[in-house]
């Protein structure tokens, strides 16, 4: 692992905490950025189908797309058709999309297994004539920040997502809530490690009946956790712990901190810390904290988590760190946008993109909604109308991260006036994965990754939420991942590694 600041010379700073992706893309397009968008408008309609997760529905979701629509209509000539999918079958579904070759313009493409993985199944097109010839306004908003980390979201060499600008790294630890930690005088301060939860966690189920110490973050204890003690390297399957391990590939599941991590949650589990039908409850925290059943969950965090996550439970949280910030490929390829091999226009989709980087209007009624009914001016930040809250809000969908330029959204009242400064240098202080900018070409051992994948979906939520008893399960785990080739596709990520690390030095 190195600072980022050590490696300056060679990537450059992150620079406001924003994955500026495509600055070595070249343009050989000669529009001009206006000249662009008035072509966009002088073409005929077209719909514009976006798919993305969420962890609510939005009650007024189609008076939000009216407003986004009458901006596309008069910039690109073409209308949003919004579908949202919930985080819980979010895979399942698009995998049946995909696989339908339904029409789909643009997916939010990292949360779908893995990034690279998507991109060997050939679901997504490359993105470089289409961002130098459709793209040139987001090219330049991502330009203006830093070109250093341009190669994390390239496979073979092109592009297939359009990173959102946002936090950049992450660090790990766990949110709860505030008034269940101030009523029983728990010291976050003291909170150490992951040890140090088992008396919180004691205090909370003794005292209050119903309330679920531990929930899941999405679809177990520790998915979002692990990431603070390895670089998956795309997928999970052969990973760098400690984010270096010298460039060694590793089975992450034959780990000791794997197994100690499962001992863990297993504990917890017995001790009825975590909820008996976790492995198969669909709800999400947010929902399970706003209904008072649930307390606190382990996950990545960056700053301004705890006034973001208050608003998504409507609760005030509080959350206590237990990692440095860390930049991975991963988490510069974790929030991005791809255009599909079903796209009938996938120029329209790029001038959609182009807009979300470079329209502030637009980027803030993806945010928040509609001014005067969602949220309201208060100066130099937004915050509910009267009588409107995050429980009665027909639009409370608090995923700004996740269209284009998160910097052009307002700041919500409660949140640091600075907060985008503040990611800035938090990215800069940023652990940097020996292996950034490496992307695994998946295509070589798709059909052992299906395999493994399929054994995972057995194991890995049974054993992660403490169902099951590492002590058994987890060789088992193991014996059936080698038995359906996890060895050959480490060997595979070896092999490219080694490539990549000897072409750039």
């Amino acid at each position: 692992m190195v600072a980022l600041k050590k490696l300056s010379i060679k990537l450059g700073l992150l620079g406001l905490g924003t994955s500026v992706l495509l600055a070595g893309c070249s343009s050989n397009s000669s529009e001009t950025p206006q000249k662009v968008q008035e072509s966009g408008a002088q073409s005929k309609p077209y719909e514009i189908v976006m798919v993305f997760p969420i962890n609510n529905q939005p009650k007024e979701l189609q008076l939000v797309t009216e407003e986004i629509n009458k901006i596309t209509r008069e910039k690109i000539n073409a209308t949003v058709k919004l579908v949202p999918i919930s985080f819980g079958t979010w895979s399942q579904q698009t995998t049946v999309m995909l696989a339908g070759k339904e029409k789909i313009d643009l997916m939010y493409s990292s949360v779908r297994g893995s990034y690279t993985q998507t991109v060997a199944q050939g679901h997504f097109l490359p993105l470089d004539d289409l961002i130098a010839k459709r793209g040139q306004n987001a090219k330049k908003a991502l330009d203006e920040q830093n070109p250093a980390i341009i190669n994390a979201t390239k496979v073979n060499g092109k592009i297939y997502g359009l990173p959102n600008i946002k936090d950049l790294a992450s660090d790990y630890g766990i949110t709860m809530r505030k008034d269940l930690v101030e009523k029983y005088k728990i010291d976050v301060n003291s909170i150490k490690t992951l040890d140090d939860l088992d008396a919180v966690f004691k205090l909370i189920k003794d005292n209050e009946p119903g309330v679920t110490p531990a929930v899941k973050y999405a679809s177990s204890i520790i998915d979002s956790y692990v990431a603070a003690l390895m670089d998956s390297l795309g997928n999970g399957f052969g990973v760098l712990p400690k984010h270096d391990n010298g460039l060694k590939v590793v089975n992450w599941f034959e780990t000791k901190e794997y197994e100690n991590l499962l001992k863990l949650v297993r504990r917890w589990y017995l001790a009825g810390y975590i909820a008996k039908d976790a492995a198969t409850d669909t709800e999400t925290k947010y929902n399970l904290v706003k209904a008072g059943r649930g307390f606190s969950w382990l996950s990545q965090m960056k700053p301004g988590i705890e006034q973001q996550e208050s608003r998504s439970t409507g609760k005030e949280m509080v959350s206590v760190r237990l990692s440095q910030p860390i930049t991975t490929t991963d988490k510069i390829t974790g929030s991005a946008w791809s255009i599909t091999q079903s796209s009938e226009n996938p120029e329209r989709a790029m001038m959609l993109l182009d807009l979300l980087y470079t329209n502030k209007d637009l980027q803030n009624l993806f945010s928040w909604g509609v001014e005067g009914k969602h949220y309201v001016k208060k100066g130099d930040v937004i915050d509910f109308p009267a009588g409107v809250d995050a429980s009665n809000s027909g639009y409370n969908l608090q995923q700004g991260y996740m269209f284009g330029n998160q910097f052009l959204s307002y700041i919500w009242n409660g949140d640091e006036p600075q907060l985008w400064d503040k990611m800035s240098k938090f990215n800069k202080s940023a652990v940097v994965s020996k292996a950034l900018g490496f992307s695994f070409d998946a295509e070589p051992v798709k059909t052992e990754i299906a395999a493994v994948t399929n054994v995972q979906n057995q194991f890995k939520i049974a054993l992660e939420t403490g169902m099951v008893d590492p002590e058994t399960k987890l060789p088992e785990f193991n014996k059936q991942l080698k038995a359906a080739g996890l060895d050959k596709i480490i060997a595979e990520k070896q092999k490219q590694l080694d490539e990549w690390a000897k072409s750039n030095k």
